[in-house]
């Protein structure tokens, strides 16, 4: 057992500090890109925010949907696609190739000693247990010292195999480096049996209906479809609560379909997550939208924290009582809004004009 002492010494001599706490930087939208599409890298420049229709995370993707023979390719592009850009207030994040594959370990050494100054976040895929995260958590603190770096790159990693899930807790407090958690539905769906081909999203055979009416036993009874991940998001933002990082849904595959897009995505949000994948432009200023909070939202949070004064006590506020658990609640939304303000000028504007009345 790893004592507490030594939790935040580096694990290698001359790496940087562990982080004490995990930057709260907005991350509504990870984007995705194939470093090796040329087409698709070309547009990264002006991907870079701040804005609206700017992601907050650009992801250099080397796993899934690379070709086998693309991998160094891929590798190789994300190189030089972080040289030659200012990613502003833009994270760069990437994921690796996962470590049971031959070419995690070329990802890794060439991806912190070369671009690592610009590096935020290294997403790994389908962990199993706090053994992955060790193993990441000492190689990048020798590759940082190598490189010289002066802060260290985070941990992000995927939840695909039902292990992973039944060791989320430990995933999350296996480093100091972890910054978050995601969803990945399909490769879980697979591991656990599921049976359906969705990527994320719901299921219209997983329902309940509604009870036969006793006067009319043969009517036709409505049924509701409900949420396959509501379980496991669920877990995951309470795990990742209580180690403070950070919980996101993953990706959602149907891209056509923007309204269901745009539900799932709500959802996470309303359970916690603060933010979600993007596989399509167009999902960017989806999950912009639904993971920042309304005006309206703002406006009451505001209206509640004014009047709660020292936060003790309960007042009513249009026929509802708030107390300090609402002011809690609120004091979320307050800091959200004001994070999200300083990187998304329309947002700053929008929330500016909020006049609030007690």
């Amino acid at each position: 057992m790893r004592p507490a002492k030594d939790f935040f010494r580096p694990l290698a001599v001359g790496a940087p500090d562990p982080v004490h706490e995990v930057p709260a930087r907005p991350s509504r939208a990870i984007h995705f890109f194939d470093p090796s599409n040329e087409k698709m890298a070309s547009k990264i420049p002006d991907m870079v925010g701040p804005g609206s229709g700017a992601p907050d995370v650009l992801l250099g993707n080397l796993e899934d949907a690379v070709k086998a023979d693309n991998k160094e390719a891929a590798r190789a592009g994300l190189v030089r696609i972080a040289q030659a850009t200012d990613f502003g207030p833009t994270q760069l994040w990437t994921r690796i190739n996962a470590l049971d594959s031959p070419w995690v370990l070329d990802d890794l050494t060439t991806l912190v000693t070369e671009i690592g100054d610009k590096l935020d976040v290294i997403m790994v895929p389908k962990v199993q247990g706090a053994e992955d995260i060790h193993y990441v958590d000492r190689l990048l603190a020798q590759l940082e010292a190598k490189a010289g770096l002066e802060r260290p790159i985070l941990v992000h990693a995927i939840l695909e195999t039902a292990r992973g899930v039944a060791n989320i807790e430990e995933i999350c407090g296996a480093s100091p480096r972890m910054q978050g958690l995601s969803l990945g539905p399909a490769d879980l769906a697979a591991d656990r049996r599921m049976k359906t081909t969705r990527v994320g999203g719901g299921h219209p055979g997983y329902l309940v209906r509604q009870d036969p009416d006793p006067q009319q036993p043969d009517k036709q009874r409505q049924t509701y479809q409900q949420d396959l991940w509501h379980y496991t998001i669920a877990r995951m933002v309470d795990a990742c609560a209580m180690h403070g990082v950070y919980p996101y849904y993953g990706p959602f595959g149907d891209i056509a379909d923007e309204t269901a897009c745009e539900d799932q995505f709500r959802n996470a949000f309303l359970l916690g997550c603060v933010g979600t994948w993007s596989l399509h432009p167009k999902q960017i200023a989806i999950a912009n939208r639904v993971f920042s909070p309304s005006v309206e939202d703002i406006r009451h949070a505001r209206r509640v924290v004014a009047a709660m004064g020292d936060g003790t006590g309960a007042v009513m506020l249009d026929g509802k009582m708030e107390d300090d658990a609402s002011l809690k609640q609120c004091l979320v939304m307050v800091e959200l809004a004001e994070q999200l303000a300083a990187i998304d000028p329309e947002l700053r504007k929008q929330y500016d004009a909020i006049e609030v009345d007690r």
